[in-house]
């Protein structure tokens, strides 16, 4: 059964840094591209960043370039995204998405959040003044 897991999220001084993972496991996740998007309490669901399956193509929302970098670990199946000088405004529940593709758009990014196949339970940011 296809699952993604995510870790890392919590209590964080502004400033500071977390790093989150999300784990995919099941036979489905073979290649894929993978997103991060975040929901603050009222808020609608925001894109934060995206890696391709070849994990040469990354974007990032504006909102955090500069401050958080996705990267992946194919031999663990596991993407992260490091956080740093996190904001009051970074706290939010986020999500990990997977979006299965193809080799031939093994290169490609996905900012919509419609585009995902799979997503996570989320894990919860906090990040005080």
């Amino acid at each position: 059964q296809e699952q993604l897991v995510e870790s890392g999220g919590g209590l964080v001084q502004a400033g500071g840094s977390l790093k989150l993972s999300c784990a995919a496991s099941g036979r489905a996740f073979r290649q894929y591209a993978t997103g991060w998007f975040r929901r603050a309490p009222e808020k609608e669901r925001e894109f934060v960043a995206a890696i391709s399956w070849s994990g040469g193509t990354i974007y990032y929302a504006e909102s955090v370039k500069g401050r958080f970098t996705v990267s992946r670990e194919a031999a663990k199946n596991t993407v992260y995204l490091q956080m740093n000088s996190l904001k009051p405004e970074d706290t939010a529940v986020y999500y990990c998405a997977v979006k299965l593709v193809t080799s031939s758009i093994g290169t490609y990014y996905y900012t919509a959040g419609d585009d995902y196949d799979y997503w996570g339970q989320g894990t919860q940011v906090t990040v005080f003044s």
